[in-house]
């Protein structure tokens, strides 16, 4: 039965349950994410009903054009948001690095879960099982549709070739083991991990050969910020450290209007209750780049922990029990960082790297 814009039914009892209704892309990746969410919820709240609607978006649809050409920054976002608000769904897993820095208004992220391995991995085409790329004959085709992947690692390899590859992971594994275009390809290690494909891992790129997307490997929950009740349930799926690297992260981004069309790459490490925060800009090509690291504590004072800032947003992330005092410092460390490399000249590699990609 239908009561406003929720739903619920009786169970045998004839007690009236809610149905918390989540929302997913619909390749197989998306669905193994939102089922480890919603079995999440199920362990803490037995008692819930919960209901997985699959939807198509534009990034899915549109398969023979690059990402960063396409333009357009909700790519595999804006049909699971236009759900949400029309209450066709409560709540919606993304992957956090397809969700833009900015959120439509009236949207939150309540729940960033616990990282995954965040770093890029090679896959390699048979043939060369058990290579790197260091090794691979010079002209090698490497499949990426990532332009802060290519960059980096023409830098590195410059023996190689980068070329875009488009489509889901299965698409993208089918196009490299049953063609010979590709020597190799660069997927997140995350997905890799998550779809139970560990073994085709030929190598983890390290920080000195790639450094990964803003909040690449964390998964976010995307809820109405009007929907207390959903985001207080949420909310304790939240991992805090998790959290705190992601809004650093999402604030250097912001702080640099970057997005696809751009190549922008992140390290964050907390160590010692210290964040540290590492950004750099390239330029399409890998020979002009920016790098710095800056860091600030994570630890909260005593005064802070009498005061948890509920339902403030930061870089469209609302964590009700993390100390708002902590979560404005790690905000402004990536802030801080990005006026660091713009006052260094990150503007004008990254305006050129626009162009460049518009007139590709």
């Amino acid at each position: 039965m239908e009561n406003g814009p929720y739903k619920y039914f009786r169970d045998g009892n004839g007690k009236v349950v809610r149905v918390i209704r989540i929302g997913t892309r619909k390749s197989q990746l998306a669905r193994i994410q939102t089922d480890s969410v919603a079995d999440k919820l199920k362990e803490l709240y037995p008692d819930i009903q919960l209901e997985i609607i699959g939807m198509t978006t534009t990034g899915d649809k549109i398969l023979d054009t690059a990402l960063s050409k396409i333009g357009e920054k909700s790519l595999f976002t804006k049909e699971l948001e236009n759900a949400l608000e029309r209450n066709e769904v409560d709540l919606v897993v993304h992957s956090l690095k397809d969700l833009p820095t900015a959120l439509p208004l009236g949207f939150t992220i309540g729940a960033v879960l616990k990282r995954e391995n965040p770093f890029d991995a090679v896959v390699l085409h048979p043939k060369h099982a058990n290579k790197t790329l260091d090794v691979l004959p010079e002209n090698s085709v490497i499949g990426t549709s990532s332009l802060r992947r290519a960059a980096q690692l023409k830098r590195k390899y410059p023996h190689l070739e980068f070329k875009d590859i488009r489509g889901n992971l299965n698409t993208r594994l089918k196009k490299l083991d049953e063609k010979d275009d590709y020597a190799a390809i660069i997927l997140a290690a995350a997905g890799l991990k998550r779809m139970g494909w560990e073994d085709r891992v030929g190598q983890i790129l390290t920080p000195e050969e790639s450094m990964y997307a803003v909040g690449q490997g964390a998964l976010a929950v995307e809820v109405r910020a009007r929907d207390t009740d959903i985001l207080e349930m949420v909310s304790v799926l939240h991992d805090p450290e998790t959290v705190l690297r992601c809004i650093a992260e999402r604030a250097f981004l912001k702080r640099l209007e970057g997005g696809c069309s751009v190549p922008v790459a992140v390290h964050t490490d907390v160590t010692d209750s210290q964040l540290y925060l590492t950004g750099a800009v390239f330029s399409l090509d890998g020979s002009d780049s920016l790098k710095d690291t800056m860091q600030t504590s994570v630890i909260d004072s005593e005064q802070d922990q009498e005061h948890v800032d509920e339902f403030t947003q930061r870089v469209g992330v609302t964590a009700t029990k993390i100390s708002g005092e902590v979560q404005n410092r790690v905000e402004k460390l990536g802030v801080d960082l990005a006026n660091l490399l713009l006052s260094k000249g990150a503007k004008e590699i990254l305006t050129v790297a626009r162009q460049l990609n518009d007139a590709r």
